[in-house]
């Protein structure tokens, strides 16, 4: 029985985490071939999540040779921003518009973003694509923006609904934000075309809207100058732009949470203005982000032979994920566009019914909006699970009648 007496029972009650109750599930099956399809981090055909060879090279090296551990200060590491930007920006990395600073992995980017937002434009609302990892919305309401959702994935086809998006964003009006998957989106495994990118651009610019685009998986899609090619034509566009960025994925760096987020503005004048306001807020927020993990990506990018075997082995993980989608493309009609989607993820035309069958008679483990982690899957796993899932296919493409035409915002997974 709560206390009246206590300030906490004021507290509302708050739904169970979805990720939480899907990693309880799997670890409770004792089934020794279950197969887990949730949790968002990369896995290699046995089922482990390494640490990379770079990574355990520059650790070994930062425990060495660290003179200290001191604050870095708020903004971050400067050097690991610079190194960053060479690889997101490309040669327009050192434009006197932009600036980055270092966040607690791409979450706190998105959330510093945020907050800039609301103190910068209290009214704006922040379009988002339905589906879409399920902590954009809370994020963005969380810092007092209301964020609307617009068509964005033709679930039948496992592609972008363009025409529709673009039908949706018509009522989006000037100030607003619109937000963007980089490249390998999550949960729909999709990517916007160079000529999409550019209508988007010009989009922006005719409506006056601000592009808040997240790229969280660099190097896992095409490749890395490829996966970041969206984002270089849209900053090259717009006037102003804004950029979460993680290196959680391509470093394998999840626990450490690495993160940068970058602004871009209209002058060097207004870009000084904006950085003078985030430092206040992530003063506010963290005070000053986590040193260890942006100083081994530092490290990384600083020594040749590093960032060699960093790209070397990030190459090997792409072609895995890249092979995986192309077996299972070639396993049944309605899985042919996952062929063409990119990343980590992809968005299954099956629903809640068919994943709890799929749970309950083959141990197979995903999220109830059909959204599978395509790294959980390997060549001894794969028969199996294509073959479970050929059950609860249609013959012709079409969803099912029990799966549903798209998910919400408020989906069921983290990334």
């Amino acid at each position: 029985m709560s206390d009246p007496h206590c300030p906490f029972a004021a507290l509302s009650p708050q739904n169970p985490d979805g990720l939480l109750a899907l990693i309880a599930m799997h670890r409770a099956d004792p089934r020794p071939g279950k197969i887990d399809l949730g949790v968002g981090i990369y896995r290699d055909a046995d089922g482990r999540t390494p640490v990379m060879r770079a990574v355990k090279a520059a650790e070994a090296r930062l425990l060495a040779e660290q003179p200290t551990k001191a604050y870095l200060g708020s903004e971050g590491d400067p050097r690991y921003a610079e190194l960053i930007a060479e690889l997101l920006l490309g040669p327009g990395a050192d434009d006197p518009r932009r600036f980055c600073l270092q966040t607690p992995g791409g979450t706190g980017a998105l959330r510093l973003g945020a907050e800039l937002i609301a103190r910068m434009a209290p009214q704006a609302r922040v379009w988002i694509g339905d589906p879409t990892w399920p902590n954009h919305g809370p994020i963005f309401s969380a810092a007092r923006l209301v964020p609307i959702a617009h068509a964005f994935f033709d679930r039948a086809t496992g592609t972008i609904a363009f025409d529709a998006m673009m039908a949706a964003l018509a009522d989006a009006r000037a100030g607003d934000v619109l937000l963007l998957h980089g490249g390998c989106h999550n949960p729909t495994g999709t990517q916007f075309s160079p000529d999409q990118w550019r209508a988007l651009a010009q989009f922006c610019i005719a409506r006056g809207l601000l592009p808040f685009i997240d790229l969280a998986y660099q190097g896992l899609g095409d490749g890395l100058d490829e996966d970041a090619g969206g984002v270089r034509l849209m900053v090259d566009a717009v006037p102003g732009a804004m950029i979460a960025y993680s290196c959680d994925k391509n470093f394998g760096l999840y626990r450490e949470r690495v993160g940068a987020l970058w602004i871009q503005a209209a002058t060097p004048i207004t870009a000084d203005l904006a950085r003078a306001n985030l430092l206040t807020l992530a003063r506010i927020l963290w005070s000053m982000p986590p040193d260890h993990g942006a100083a081994v990506v530092r490290i990384i990018l600083d020594d040749a032979a590093l960032a060699q075997d960093w790209r070397a082995e990030l190459t090997t993980m792409r072609a895995r994920l890249n092979a995986v989608r192309g077996s299972l493309a070639a396993a049944h009609p309605a899985l042919a566009a996952i062929a063409g989607q990119r990343g980590m993820f992809s968005l299954l035309p099956v629903g809640p019914d068919a994943v709890a069958r799929l749970r309950q008679e083959h141990g197979i483990h995903m999220a109830g909006s059909g959204r599978i982690n395509i790294a959980g899957l390997s060549p001894a796993n794969l028969p199996r699970f294509t073959d479970a899932l050929a059950a609860c296919l249609p013959g012709d493409g079409a969803p099912r009648q029990d799966a549903p035409p798209r998910t919400t915002i408020c989906e069921d997974m983290e990334r």
